[in-house]
């Protein structure tokens, strides 16, 4: 028997059930886009490097084929590579919703990178109180003594210009202090860059700079956004992972393990562990070190001071040569990321502990294994000369037994030992000890 509900019970469910599919629909999960209606963001702190251009390019894939009305670029950055900032603003390009690029919170600032990909978005716009500019590349090649070659530094410096002027032309924006943020490392506040026509809006917030983009023409698009729900793109694991990693602190530990790793396997063979610490720490710096520019300079220091302190191990200089160690050490720190310009140069205060650490490692640590290494014997046949034991039968020049550390040997004397008497062993002649009385004298 089937039960019948009555027409208007139906309609009423099947309403029901439209109305409740269409409020899911408008509360999407955080993190996808609801087409139209929403607006997507992506926070960028800290570096621009690999992992923020993965970022961008994703998020910027995530909002076209979500329909947002607009990507927001929030960005508070000291500079990065300039390769990874081309693949941002080749990712702009690409784009087929408009992007905007706000300089936020209020004292934040987009430097050297970040002021190219500011004049990159659709729309450029500022919190108050932040700065832009000082766009002058860094990221120059060495002589091979440490210091740029000058005509490198030049062309660097002109395909720069050329490069951040055509950015400026194609967004409409101030072509001559673009150029001056580069040549002269111009930079300006948020309320003189709207006067200059750098940006084109300051914004206090968030909701702020939605209510402004309303009715702005962008990306050949007319702004919707007063109304939008703002869905923030989060990075990828493997993206936070790599952010994480690619900063100059961590690639300096990643080294100083390697260096605690390794030379503490060599000095205490059989560890292991230090080892393979030290062989992963290792191809993770060098990794690492590929993508941020490192001082040839630096690593010289780094390696002289390594070798001061080992010869200081050796030599009876009473820690002359470990002071010079340390200088080394605290110089080549120092210098280690000078050719990626100041915004990736280690702290001081991250410098001295770790030469400290480091002098104290090769002192007490490395110190007291090469000391081990060069103990006598403690086990096996070269550890019996000395040790005593206890005559089991009568010892004499016609050899007897003796019972040492719970093991019976076949022994010989000079002198007669009578059975229970204590011997000393004086030597060890394949398998057989040569023993004498601990009462007499072992020369």
């Amino acid at each position: 028997m089937k039960a019948h509900l009555p027409a208007a019970t139906g309609a009423r469910g099947l309403a029901f059930i439209l109305a409740t599919a269409v409020a899911a629909s408008a509360v999407a999960p955080e993190g996808e886009s609801s087409g139209a209606h929403a607006v997507n963001l992506i926070r960028i702190d800290g570096a621009i490097g690999p992992a923020t251009a993965s970022y961008v390019e994703r998020a910027v894939r995530h909002a076209t084929e979500g329909g947002a009305r607009c990507l927001v670029v929030q960005i508070d950055t000291p500079g990065g590579l300039l390769d990874s900032t081309k693949e941002i603003v080749q990712s702009f390009y690409g784009s087929e919703v408009p992007v905007v690029v706000y300089v936020a919170p209020t004292g934040a600032h987009a430097t050297s990178a970040g002021c190219i990909i500011a004049l990159a978005a659709d729309v450029a716009a500022m919190a108050p109180h932040t700065s832009i500019g000082a766009a002058h590349p860094v990221e120059l090649g060495g002589t091979g003594e440490g210091k740029p070659d000058s005509i490198i530094t030049k062309k660097l410096e002109n395909f720069t210009v050329s490069y951040v002027e055509a950015i400026a032309a194609k967004r409409g924006r101030n072509v001559e202090w673009a150029a001056a943020a580069v040549r002269d490392s111009a930079s300006v506040t948020a309320e003189k860059a709207l006067d200059l026509k750098v940006i084109d809006l300051i914004a206090p917030d968030l909701p702020s700079l939605l209510s402004q983009l309303e009715g702005r023409e962008a990306g050949g698009v007319v702004l919707r956004t007063a109304s939008a729900r703002v869905v923030e793109i989060p990075r990828l694991a493997r993206e936070r992972v790599l952010q994480a990693l690619w900063r100059p602190e961590v690639i300096f530990v990643l080294m100083l393990i390697a260096i605690y790793g390794i030379i503490g396997e060599l000095s205490n063979p059989g560890a292991i562990l230090p080892g393979v610490a030290g062989a992963i720490a290792l191809i993770l710096a060098f990794y690492l070190a590929s993508i941020l520019p490192v001082s040839t300079a630096g690593l010289s220091l780094l390696a002289l001071a390594v070798l001061l302190f080992v010869v200081d191990l050796f030599a009876p200089t009473h820690g002359v040569l470990t002071v010079g160690g340390i200088v080394s050490f605290v110089l080549g720190a120092l210098l280690l990321f000078e050719d990626a310009g100041p915004a990736f140069r280690l702290p001081l205060t991250m410098v001295l502990p770790a030469a400290v650490v480091t002098a104290l490692f090769f002192v007490f640590v490395l110190g007291a294994g090469l000391h081990a290494q060069r103990l006598p014997a403690r086990v096996g046949r070269e550890a019996l000369p000395g040790t005593t034991g206890e005559a089991l039968t009568r010892v004499g020049p016609d050899s007897g037994w003796v019972l040492l550390d719970g093991e019976t040997w076949h022994a010989r004397s000079g002198d007669t030992v009578e059975r229970g008497q204590e011997v000393i062993v004086v030597a060890v002649e394949g398998l057989l000890l040569r023993v004498k009385p601990v009462t007499t004298e072992v020369p």
